[in-house]
């Protein structure tokens, strides 16, 4: 134990997380052999006169482990909480006093418990959440309600949650309900019906996204094709039209050479009419 709360980080507790504090220090005691004398309390006898060296030996390790368990619920709270159980001399009377300042007494635990109860009936899926996402958190709030002394059955989490998916599960939620024994449905089972649909609309999205896409694409290289087609027929029509506007040049050159003598033959009567 010496190694231990030597070298290792303890959890360090805070007026918010007093119940997941508690968890893990009496995990962290319990690995150290010491949780149970901080359950249990010792109590330092008045007297070891007539006491066998089994007792002796068995006294000192159980205040040994006393001291350790307190030593590392002194190195587990801020300088607050340490005011508040500086003056205890066994660990459990530094747990039970802690548990006692931040627990709270039984009038504020009931509000905190009927805060907890309307959150957890006012939970909803987001529709950008996944299952697994929901799940976690309908059971954060179902822990700490246990934690506060709230009792709550598997069918009552599941029947939660079933009433408050989005409605893309609402035929798998119908097929559950038909299928199924909600009274003894776990939490685990039905997490693991309910993300195996998702995994299977998923699959099909990404499916049905893939081959719009391959068909975006295939309409894209005929419209490429068909422009071509167009830009060739176009140049053809291009070439004859100029042709016919060469032929078109020469003739307005016929035009043009009319006129001229057109007019010379006219100025010549005209010189003839002024002679006579």
């Amino acid at each position: 134990m010496a190694s231990l709360t030597g070298q290792m980080p303890l959890p360090r507790l805070t007026k918010e997380n007093y119940e997941n504090w508690s968890i893990q220090m009496k995990a962290l005691l319990g690995s150290q052999d010491a949780w149970e004398v901080v359950e249990e309390g010792f109590e330092e006898p008045e007297t070891t006169t007539g006491y066998t060296a089994a007792q002796t030996k068995a006294l000192k390790e159980a205040r040994s482990k006393d001291k350790a368990a307190l030593y590392m619920l002194f190195r587990a709270v801020d300088e607050s909480g340490f005011e508040k159980i500086a003056g205890a001399t066994t660990s459990k009377e530094a747990w039970d006093t802690l548990g006692k300042v931040f627990k709270g007494a039984d009038r504020v635990k009931q509000v905190r418990l009927q805060t907890l109860r309307g959150e957890l009936e006012s939970m909803k899926m987001k529709e950008s959440e996944s299952v697994s996402e929901y799940i976690t958190r309908v059971q954060a709030v179902v822990n700490q309600l246990i934690r506060n002394g709230e009792t709550l059955t598997d069918a009552r989490v599941v029947e939660k949650i079933l009433r408050s998916l989005t409605d893309n599960f609402e035929n798998v939620v119908c097929a559950i309900e038909e299928s199924k024994d909600l009274a003894t449905l776990t939490v685990d089972e039905l997490t693991g019906s309910l993300e195996a649909h998702e995994q299977r609309k998923k699959k099909k999205k990404e499916e049905m996204l893939e081959q719009a896409l391959q068909t975006k694409a295939s309409i894209k290289d005929e419209k490429v094709l068909y422009f071509q087609n167009f830009r060739g027929r176009e140049r053809g029509r291009g070439g004859r039209g100029n042709g016919r506007g060469s032929q078109g040049g020469s003739h307005e050159g016929c035009y043009k050479e009319k006129g001229q003598s057109s007019q010379q033959n006219w100025r010549g009567r005209g010189r003839g009419l002024q002679l006579r």
